[in-house]
């Protein structure tokens, strides 16, 4: 392993799953890996090197006295199974993703999977597609592998064919296939008229998927309520959208009325 990453801990981990996220369309990689790591008893196991691959462009003066620069934080966390159909984890949470040394960044996030051995990544992201967003997201399924793609179907995933997966939550596939490591990414439907808004509709949908692949159970009483709440404020959203929007584009029925009778008696004195 190389210098980019530094490990806390050596727990003795059976051919663990790397779940990493990093934000995203949607954010619904960082809402699901960040409601496991609630909900879930994981422990520190180490973080990269933030200096390396961010350039803090300010500080921050509290009290007239400048602190230290800050730097986003990109950890790892462990967590052993608690039964036999569980499986151990290791979750990688990046709280932003750099402007250069992508690759690189992959590579060192993937050396700590090598090191502790893990079977396989999974990744998410988000589908943009043209559902409503009253409708109960999909999730769709990519995979490195033909032969991994084929094990997807097990679990009802969208078969799409072509697409691509931008930023780190589908780079990461792309080099662990590099060095042969198997990878999975699931993709939540988000509607593409609200990309720029928080989906934990998408994760929840996602979270199903995953909590059956990993064999873990996870209370997503809390998710759920969050998402209910999120659909919610879209709809008001939406209302009040449309509401200015037929304002803007049409005329009370009064000011028809006076333009037409104006018109009426001009035509009138044309026709006389």
């Amino acid at each position: 392993m190389n210098n980019l990453a530094r490990i806390k801990a050596r727990p003795n981990l059976e051919s663990p799953v790397m779940l990493a996220a990093w934000p995203g369309v949607g954010n619904v990689s960082m809402i699901l890996a960040s409601y496991l790591l609630k909900k879930l008893e994981f422990k520190p196991l180490g973080e990269i090197e933030a200096p390396y691959f961010f350039d803090p462009i300010g500080v921050v003066a509290s009290n007239n006295v400048v602190e230290a620069p800050q730097f986003p934080q990109s950890l790892f966390y462990y967590r052993k199974s608690t039964n036999e159909i569980e499986r151990d984890l290791i979750l990688f949470i990046g709280d932003d993703q750099p402007t250069s040394k992508v690759y690189e960044l992959a590579g060192a996030v993937l050396d700590v999977g090598v090191a502790f051995q893990v079977e396989r990544v999974i990744t998410c992201a988000a589908a943009l597609t043209r559902i409503h967003f009253t409708e109960q997201p999909r999730v769709w399924g990519v995979a490195t592998s033909q032969e991994m793609t084929t094990k997807l179907q097990e679990y009802d995933l969208v078969h799409r064919g072509n697409l691509q997966i931008a930023g780190l939550n589908g780079l990461l596939l792309g080099v662990a296939k590099e060095r042969g490591i198997n990878g999975i990414c699931l993709l939540g439907e988000v509607p593409a008229h609200a990309s720029r808004i928080e989906n934990p509709m998408a994760a929840l949908a996602i979270l199903e998927v995953l909590t059956r692949m990993l064999g873990i159970e996870v209370d997503t009483i809390e998710l759920s309520e969050t998402a209910r709440e999120t659909m919610e404020q879209i709809k008001q959203a939406t209302a009040v959208a449309m509401g200015e929007y037929i304002e803007h584009f049409t005329q009370p029925i009064w000011q028809q009325g006076d333009d037409g009778e104006e018109m009426d008696d001009e035509e009138d004195e044309e026709e006389e």
